[in-house]
């Protein structure tokens, strides 16, 4: 298995160097279209997104962040919560964040929340919240339409939803949908290798739509 992903990280990444600016733009554009527009997004009032990275050629989020920090309607007003990379030992939170104003470069300048707010407290992280999550949307490196995710290697988003998925769980909650956002050449003609640590998504947006992949995602969308 681990042979096959490496392939497929090699294979995904050279079809992405090769993706034309000014296509990735029109994906870029319908897929944020696509996310601000679903009824699921528009509902959802607390959630887990990504501050999109160039350099790693993640789809840009910047539209639904500004959306999420700057909504149209106060009716839509929603809790944020973004990733910030802890260790190299695939451990990473989830803090809750109100602003452009809280999130700083990392060593990779991605975007992450600080730690601590104006204030010196300690912010909210997803796993401590007291209300149910919503919705996550997220990156990756290659899907399948079985749901299937194959992420860069870190194994960050594999723990961190096996985290909140149980703490969910234990708290009698619903389940959030498990959303994932990709570009043409990221989905897979048949299978994305995984293992049992691997968490699959419950749907996909692409350029071309939203895809309900698991029965939970079609009673949703």
């Amino acid at each position: 298995i681990c042979q096959e992903k490496r392939q497929m990280r090699t294979a995904v990444r050279r079809k992405l160097r090769e993706f034309a600016a000014a296509q990735r733009q029109i994906e870029d554009a319908a897929i944020q279209h696509h996310v601000l527009d679903a009824p699921w997004f528009k509902d959802s009032k607390r959630l887990c997104a990504y501050v999109s990275c160039a350099a790693l050629r993640e789809v840009d989020t910047t539209k639904i962040v500004a959306h999420i920090f700057n909504p149209d309607d106060p009716v839509q007003a929603k809790k944020l919560y973004l990733p910030r990379v802890q260790d190299k030992q695939s451990h990473m939170q989830m803090l809750h964040v109100k602003s452009y104003d809280d999130l700083v470069p990392n060593s990779m300048t991605i975007l992450e929340p600080e730690p601590v707010d104006k204030s010196g407290s300690p912010r909210e992280d997803v796993l401590d919240t007291d209300e149910p999550l919503d919705l996550l949307l997220l990156p990756g490196l290659a899907f399948d339409l079985s749901g299937r995710r194959l992420g860069r290697g870190g194994g960050y988003y594999d723990c961190l939803l096996s985290k909140i998925l149980e703490s969910n769980g234990s708290k009698g909650w619903k389940r959030p949908l498990l959303v994932a956002l990709a570009y043409s050449p990221q989905i897979v003609d048949g299978s994305v290798p995984v293992d049992e640590t691997d968490v699959p998504v419950d749907a996909l947006v692409r350029a071309s739509g939203v895809t309900a992949i698991s029965p939970y995602a079609r009673q949703q969308i």
